[in-house]
């Protein structure tokens, strides 16, 4: 992939040590008219509930390798990414796999452990500079008891992440390298979970490799592959799927001839 690994931040370019951040929650803030557009189910809440939760929503902006929220921690918010990639990762003491780990641009997690009152079940870190949003769990809670298309909206992504969690059971049982960086490419190109990322996703070897498990080189040749196989092309600045429904289907759909 001809995508250059971002360079890195000036305070470490100049040699002087990165000061240590402010936590998460003091750097919080209202969301810009933007940002608010990027946010996919905000268009179905009424004039009056829109007003409310824009006023509870917050928003910061966290660097490469910060963590969102870990795993054990009371569940305090919906999180959602304006824009940037994250990876979910389970705890260590979980060997099995329990769905697609990465999160691009307007997509939102967390729905299920929030309905549940669980503590979180993974640590979420951001792979590069991102913006994300959280919406806080009393917010959450009051979209439920009053808004239906909110809970219309709740309904739609639950099915979509079962359906990757059935995906996933079946990427852990064949084991294959190509099936493995076919299967998260299409989940992180998803309308219903990652509709912000639109037809290009932003994203280096690396980045990928941190996703799938796998080495930059061997997540090269599968882009190599399923390129050939015409599903993706592989552009400068990141991917774009060409065949997004038989990219979900890799391998058992083979190209066409010609």
């Amino acid at each position: 992939m001809s995508v250059s690994t971002p360079p890195p931040s000036r305070a470490t370019r100049e040699g002087r040590p990165v000061p240590p951040r402010r936590p998460l929650r003091e750097r919080a803030r209202l969301a810009t008219p933007r940002e608010l557009d990027a946010i996919p189910w905000l268009p179905s809440l009424t004039p009056s509930e829109r007003e409310q939760i824009v006023a509870r929503l917050q928003v910061a902006e966290v660097e490469a390798g910060e963590h969102i929220c870990r795993v054990g921690r009371a569940a305090s918010h919906w999180f959602g990414v304006i824009d940037g990639l994250l990876k979910l990762s389970e705890a260590q003491a979980s060997a099995r796999t329990s769905g697609f780990n990465g999160v691009a641009s307007g997509g939102w997690w967390g729905e299920s452990t929030l309905l549940r009152r669980e503590t979180y079940r993974h640590d979420i870190q951001a792979l590069r500079h991102s913006v994300v949003a959280g919406l806080p769990l009393e917010a959450f809670e009051d979209l439920l008891a009053t808004s239906i298309a909110f809970n219309r909206y709740l309904l739609r992504q639950l099915n979509e992440r079962m359906e990757q969690l059935l995906a996933a059971r079946e990427m852990e049982r064949r084991n294959d390298p190509d099936l493995r960086v076919a299967r998260h490419l299409a989940a992180l190109f998803h309308p219903q979970l990652c509709p912000g990322v639109a037809g290009l996703l932003r994203i280096t070897q690396q980045e990928l490799g941190l996703l799938v498990g796998l080495s930059r080189q061997r997540v090269n040749e599968a882009l190599g592959r399923l390129e050939a196989d015409r599903l993706i092309a592989v552009a400068y600045g990141g991917v774009r799927v060409l065949e997004l429904e038989r990219l979900r289907q890799y391998p058992d759909v083979l190209p066409p001839s010609g």
